[in-house]
């Protein structure tokens, strides 16, 4: 059984229209990712043209430190933003119970398909069809559900690209779908790391659900990990922020054969177009872009051998940061 992670919720009440933007200052790294609205339908209801903004930090990464960092974006953004209405937010932190956060998932968590990949909790059989690649996962804890539009998207890709045999890297792999996915549809191996040391047990928790535990490794690190790897892969997918696969596209290029192909998602409709140019410009091709409401998905291929890359620098970027990693 793994221990359920504890969380610290830090939440701000923002003027409508500007969640996203609040979202985005709230949620960077090392949160899980930002929520909108009252947490029930039992709270008390919000004031007129306001939403309440939360965003869920680990309690062991909760700090006076991080705290302050979160204030001081939020309290920034009145001033980088021109806007008056967005002075004077206040951020409050408040420690889960472990079932306010890892359980409240499952409460409504319904199975759902993508193609022919079928995603349900374990020990479901009623409505599967004998075409189904089956997908066992057990939804909430640190790595959400497997719905957000950037997961679904990348499973699509995934059905049409890989191929038997096929070796694919998922780089930021949360908790471990998209490599069991590839597994479960004929790859022959996936190696996939995550910064957060919370994910690989998940991740190794659905390898196991899922049978494929043997041709599935997780590790804990970030692209630094990828300098000690001397095999490339067939594939690299990657359902992670714009600016951190902007950053880290040589070791990446790198790590992909020539021919190989990729898919990356979790890049918003803003950053689209510098992701775009940043891809075009090394030996990566994009082949297609796939839009879901706000979000991005690049598929394409290494198209063309050259000398080795430069050290990866990352481009200087003053907007509020994004969160590393979605599922």
């Amino acid at each position: 059984m793994i221990e359920p992670v504890r969380w610290v919720e830090a939440r701000v009440l923002a003027p409508a229209g500007w969640t996203e933007l609040v979202a985005e200052a709230l949620a960077f790294e090392p949160s899980a990712g930002a929520a909108f609205g009252r947490p029930s339908l039992a709270s008390d209801p919000l004031p007129e043209g306001c939403d309440l903004v939360r965003a869920f930090i680990p309690e062991r990464a909760d700090s006076a430190a991080l705290r302050h960092a979160i204030e001081e974006r939020i309290a920034s953004l009145a001033a980088r933003t021109g806007a008056p209405e967005l002075a004077g937010l206040r951020v409050e932190f408040r420690p889960l119970p472990p079932e306010d956060y890892a359980t409240s998932w499952r409460k409504d968590w319904k199975p759902f398909r993508v193609g022919r990949i079928a995603v349900v909790t374990p020990g479901t059989a009623h409505g599967l069809r004998p075409s189904d690649v089956t997908i066992r996962l057990e939804p909430g804890g640190a790595f959400g559900t497997g719905r957000h539009p950037t997961t679904r998207d990348c499973l699509r890709f995934l059905q049409a690209r890989v191929r038997p045999g096929v070796r694919v890297l998922d780089a930021g792999s949360g908790s471990g779908i998209l490599a069991v996915a590839a597994v479960r549809l004929g790859a022959s191996s996936a190696l996939g790391f995550d910064t957060d040391p919370d994910a690989k047990p998940y991740a190794d928790e659905l390898a196991r659900e899922n049978g494929v535990a043997e041709r599935c490794e997780f590790r804990v690190g970030g692209f630094e990990l990828l300098d000690d790897v001397s095999d490339a892969f067939d594939a690299v997918v990657s359902n992670i922020y714009a600016d951190v696969i902007g950053a880290e596209l040589p070791r990446i290029v790198r790590a992909l054969r020539p021919g190989g192909w990729f898919v990356f998602s979790g890049c918003t409709e803003a950053r689209a177009p510098q992701l775009s140019e940043t891809i075009s410009a090394s030996e990566l091709a994009i082949e297609e872009v796939r839009a879901c409401g706000r979000w991005r998905t690049f598929a394409g291929v290494r198209a063309r051998r050259s000398g080795p890359f430069a050290s990866p620098s990352r481009a200087v970027d003053d907007s509020p940061g994004p969160p590393r990693s979605l599922r």
